[in-house]
């Protein structure tokens, strides 16, 4: 265990399923106080009880990050529960619809997408950042995509979110780098998630695999272990960056 973990307090927006899930698991594991966030409570409930089942000190909330009442109300109740903030992995988004053109795609899905994968990251950042500037050694990371570094038919509204949120990490890295806050990002590849599951389905579960140099689907473990990495003393001059977690997708 990570020593340095131990008794600090890390939120995971998004954190009842797939990446978010395993970023919560894998932080408890290292003694981090994890309050975890989504819009569903049923499912919420059940990842908690995962937590805590593996040991691991949670909490659920439930939140959608495109209300801005909903942010404060999530940050007030961290801050209420544990009094401190160090680590905020901020990984709660929606895909929208797959595989529609630019010229046909819905208006309220771009809407709706853009709530809460880019509006719903900044409103995030807006309230954790206050607290994490008291905390030394503290680090956000945000959870993007290969969709937010190259480009495909997966849908305008999430590959234009993916790359914001590579657009606000830069930023905030430049704004609160010198205040000792670091901000990074991920870019995952193809996990088993509920999300990947929707955009590619079981017959083309190989073709996606080989699309990859490593001819394999990633485990969640091995994200959340970079994000892990990423909240550690070991990251401490990783400021800025996008780690692309992707068995070399993006170089293939």
């Amino acid at each position: 265990m990570d020593t340095y973990l131990k008794g600090r307090v890390a939120l995971v927006t998004g954190g009842a399923t797939g990446i978010g899930k395993a970023c919560a698991l894998a932080l408890a594991r290292e003694g981090a106080r994890v309050v975890i966030s989504g819009r569903r409570e049923q499912v919420g409930e059940d990842a908690l009880r995962e937590i805590r089942a593996a040991g691991g000190e949670a909490r659920f909330v439930r939140a959608d990050v495109g209300r801005r009442a909903d942010v404060e109300s999530l940050i007030a109740q961290t801050i209420a529960a544990y009094g401190q903030l160090d680590f905020a992995v901020n990984n709660a988004g929606i895909e929208g619809p797959a595989f529609v053109p630019i010229a046909d795609y819905p208006e309220d899905a771009w809407d709706d997408v853009l709530n809460v994968n880019l509006k719903g990251l900044w409103l995030c950042m807006k309230y954790e950042i206050p607290h994490l500037l008291k905390q030394p050694g503290a680090a956000i990371v945000n959870v993007s995509s290969v969709g937010g570094v190259n480009g495909s038919a997966l849908g305008v509204a999430y590959h234009a979110s993916k790359h914001g949120v590579i657009g606000v990490t830069r930023a905030a890295a430049v704004e609160y780098g010198g205040k000792g806050l670091r901000v990074n990002a991920v870019a995952p590849g193809s996990f088993h998630t509920d999300l990947s599951h929707r955009l590619f389905p079981t017959a083309i579960h190989d073709a996606v695999a080989a699309a990859s140099p490593m001819g394999r689907w990633g485990e969640l473990d091995e994200i959340a272990s970079a994000v892990v990495w990423l909240c550690s003393p070991g990251a401490g001059f990783v400021n800025g960056h996008t780690l692309a977690v992707d068995g070399g997708f993006l170089i293939h």
